[in-house]
């Protein structure tokens, strides 16, 4: 686990970023700002920051952005994105979007729609069934299947989904897509992008 700093100075441990996440990474243009949603404790934000991309990660608790408050690349905003305005209006746009463990369905559209052309959307987290294995359980943060193909599809070019049972590091029902907003002048051609792939491995 990587170490990272409280509000109080203390040394925390940060959990490890998702597999998916680091697997995808290399999709991200050099050098372009990456949107860490609903970012907790900050792993992937931290990760992003240490391989000199420019970050901006929101979440609601002060808590968890005051610990990362002097990281270097790091950008916090503290925003109730659930119950207040999405706080990124002013047209931002970003090379890749991640969100992991954490599912709004009302923000679909803020999170296509803050993508730059070229842009990556990284997204994972529980699905249906789930609630054999553990929490969540409530339905409301479970994704039906094939939800975020859904989501995806119409906008974006679908690189690699997943939708399936995961042993570890703990046992859950996930669903992942790694998705990419496919310039204008790439829109008819495969050009610069991997063939898309639909897998359960990894």
């Amino acid at each position: 686990m990587n170490p990272g700093a409280s509000a109080e100075g203390a040394v925390v441990a940060i959990p490890e970023p998702s597999r998916w996440v680091r697997r995808w990474a290399h999709l991200v243009t050099p050098g372009g700002t990456v949107l860490d949603v609903a970012c907790g404790s900050g792993r992937h934000a931290r990760w992003f920051a240490s391989r000199g991309y420019p970050v901006v990660a929101i979440d609601r608790d002060p808590a968890a952005l005051a610990a990362m408050r002097h990281e270097a690349g790091i950008v916090t905003v503290q925003a109730d994105i659930e119950g207040g305005p999405w706080p990124l209006d002013d047209g931002r746009k970003f090379a890749a979007v991640v969100v992991t463990n954490y599912l709004h369905r009302p923000l679909f559209g803020r999170l296509l729609d803050a993508l730059a052309p070229g842009g990556v959307l990284i997204y994972e987290t529980f699905a249906q069934s789930n609630e054999t294995v553990g929490k969540p359980s409530n339905p409301a943060f479970l994704l039906a299947p094939g939800e975020l193909l859904d989501v995806v599809r119409p906008q974006l070019r679908v690189v690699a989904f997943q939708d399936g049972f995961l042993a570890t590091p703990k046992e859950a029902f996930v669903q992942r897509v790694c998705a990419v907003l496919v310039p204008e002048r790439h829109a008819d051609s495969a050009e610069s992008l991997p063939p898309a792939r639909y897998d359960l491995a990894g």
